[in-house]
């Protein structure tokens, strides 16, 4: 009896794996039709015509785009967005992958960074995709995530410090139109906004104060403008500080993040292509920028939104 005991653990072991796949595939047929070709021209028309920086060398990028909670639908318009950019700007190639297999020391060896597109609730099944993910990220690579890549690792606090949030609610919700201050409107990874604060339709999240890691780690780039009452009317306990993009150093690796990317029409946006392109160079190691965290980088002067 104790033997069968033991061999229905081992299987179970052997095929939680198996089936947890098998349902992300029953997911995706259902939640992500073909975008269409019209779609795909107004995406790549909106890409920059060429990257910002030279690249040093050739730049690979390991896109993921799991998602075990919520699935977003702009995830198949991320993904394009991404390929298009590629190619239209010869800044990186991508590659695209949903199975937690990719994250091992041999596999991303062949990659520059990786792009975390509006994945939810990551969870890696093994010690060592951890390890390997965390590893990337010090020895010297680059991090992206766009939108719900801040509503990921539950059980890896390591890995949610090193994007810089969790999500904690979302009162600005995606048909709602929000107002947008630049916190750095010289910094090189603004450039796209002219150096002035803006109006955005999207979805954007509020961080779990316990997992946020501060203006003492992160460069804030962008945040909500609670000077507009369409904005802070929105929370009980506002005006505060609610950050939308940063950037920072974690040990020799780079993170981009931006709340941007839960509408499809995001994905369409030339001034958010142009500062996810940025982001992305910045994160590659080939676009120079300011890493020096908000609290230790002196007075900056902040460009609000105009008002409406």
């Amino acid at each position: 009896m104790k033997l069968n005991i033991v061999a229905l653990i081992v299987l179970a072991t052997l095929t939680a794996p198996l089936q947890a796949q098998s349902e992300w595939e029953k997911k995706k047929a259902q939640s992500f039709p073909p975008v269409p070709e019209e779609i795909k021209a107004e995406i790549t028309a909106a890409i920059p015509e060429k990257a910002a920086a030279k690249p040093k060398e050739e730049r690979r990028i390991l896109l993921f785009w799991r998602c075990e909670g919520f699935i977003h639908n702009s995830i198949p318009h991320g993904n394009f967005a991404m390929q298009a950019m590629a190619e239209k700007t010869g800044a990186f190639k991508v590659d695209l992958a949903d199975s937690y297999e990719v994250f091992t020391p041999e596999n991303l060896a062949k990659y520059d960074g990786i792009i975390l597109n509006n994945t939810t609730h990551m969870q890696f099944p093994e010690a060592s995709q951890l390890n390997a993910f965390l590893d990337f990220i010090a020895n010297g690579n680059g991090l992206i995530g766009f939108h719900a890549a801040s509503d990921n690792f539950g059980r890896h606090p390591e890995a949610r410090a090193l994007v810089g949030g969790q999500f904690n609610g979302h009162p600005w919700g995606a048909g709602g139109t929000w107002a947008f201050k630049l916190d750095d409107p010289g910094h090189r990874l603004n450039q796209a906004f002219e150096g002035k604060g803006f109006w955005h339709t999207d979805e954007i999240y509020q961080y779990n104060p316990e997992s946020y890691v501060g203006t003492d780690t992160l460069r804030i780039l962008v945040s909500l403008d609670m000077n507009q009452k369409a904005v802070s009317e929105r929370i009980k306990d506002g005006p505060r500080e609610v950050p939308v993009s940063w950037l920072r150093t974690a040990d020799q690796g780079r993170v981009f993040y931006t709340n941007f990317g839960h509408r499809q029409e995001t994905f369409r946006n030339p001034v958010i292509l142009q500062h996810m392109l940025d982001g992305i160079q910045y994160a590659l190691g080939d676009l120079e920028a300011d890493a020096t965290p908000t609290a230790k980088a002196g007075e900056l002067q902040a460009a609000l939104a105009p008002a409406k």
